[in-house]
């Protein structure tokens, strides 16, 4: 077999060609790779001042608004900390900047705003401001009546519905009643409402839960109460529940004695016209405060 000989310009040629070849199936497959790590890798979006804070659902329910008490810090200027109580005017006086407009912005808004000014003003490279909400006194709901903790409470993201508030002052008191009176104050116009929580616990009314707005009046009155004494076991002031008849009312006081009789059974009523005692019967409806009264029998 004759063995043909390649000339040394042809076999440069070939030589120059498979490098060629090799040197793009590495770059084909360089790019693929990038491709797959860049499709699997998040990239996280710039910090800016539009972007709302992570979790945030209602920004206005964590707004500043006057008179509420701020703490402010600069990363690594540790000199810069300051507490400090919004104005009536919204604003607040921060070091080297002077007065900056705080109000209706949340925390977040807020710590960008001075970040901004320091940095226009070059007085700190690269600012990083944290905002916190010290004291709420702008948004708050006052509980009031048949609580265990009367008192204001803020409203934020976290707690705005009826019920968040009679949690906060720590529950109904006994002999608290199963409605809250809602008072509120829009345009100058007051409104009053009643709101009954057991539609809201036992039926799971939730359209009964409303949001309260700040400067909002939640009033717990006491439960009705009637009272019993006499010829029975247990004297005194017992709740009365809806439909209540005198034969259960005297069944909260221990029954009647054996000196007591169904025959002398009172009841005094207040009225427009002042109390008057009236007769009673096992099966009738008793009122809120109405006294009841067991006589003795005579045999």
């Amino acid at each position: 077999m004759n063995r043909i000989e390649r000339s040394p310009v042809v076999r440069r040629a070939a030589q120059f060609a498979a490098g060629a070849l090799a040197l793009l199936l590495v770059s084909f497959a360089t790019a693929s790779a990038a491709q797959r790590v860049a499709a699997v890798t998040p990239v996280a979006p710039p910090r800016s001042a539009e972007l709302p804070p992570a979790g945030a659902h209602d920004a206005s329910l964590d707004a500043i608004g006057p008179g509420d008490l701020v703490r402010i810090t600069v990363f690594r200027n540790p000199d810069l900390t300051t507490e400090t109580r919004v104005t009536e005017g919204g604003n607040v006086l921060f070091p080297l900047i002077g007065e900056v407009h705080v109000a209706g912005m949340t925390p977040y808004q807020a710590g960008h705003a001075i970040e901004k000014k320091l940095r226009d003003g070059r007085f700190v490279v690269n600012p990083e401001v944290n905002v916190a909400l010290s004291q709420v006194n702008s948004r708050q709901v006052a509980v009031l009546g048949a609580v265990n903790k009367p008192g204001r409470y803020p409203i934020d993201s976290q707690n705005s519905r009826l019920t968040d508030f009679i949690a906060a002052a720590g529950g109904i008191a006994a002999p608290g009643a199963d409605s809250v009176t809602l008072v509120s104050s829009r345009d100058g116009k007051i409104s009053k409402r009643d709101i009954d929580l057991n539609a809201i616990f036992r039926d799971g009314d939730l359209s009964q839960n409303v949001r309260r707005q700040p400067g909002d009046t939640l009033f717990v009155e006491k439960a009705p109460m009637v009272y019993i004494y006499g010829e029975v076991q247990k004297a005194g002031a017992y709740r009365l529940e809806p439909h209540m008849t005198v034969m259960q009312a005297l069944a909260l006081g221990g029954g009647l004695t054996p000196r007591g009789t169904q025959r002398g059974i009172k009841i005094a009523r207040r009225t427009d016209h002042g109390v008057r005692e009236i007769d009673a019967h096992l099966t009738d409806p008793v009122q809120n405060d109405d006294v009841i009264y067991v006589s003795e029998s005579l045999f």
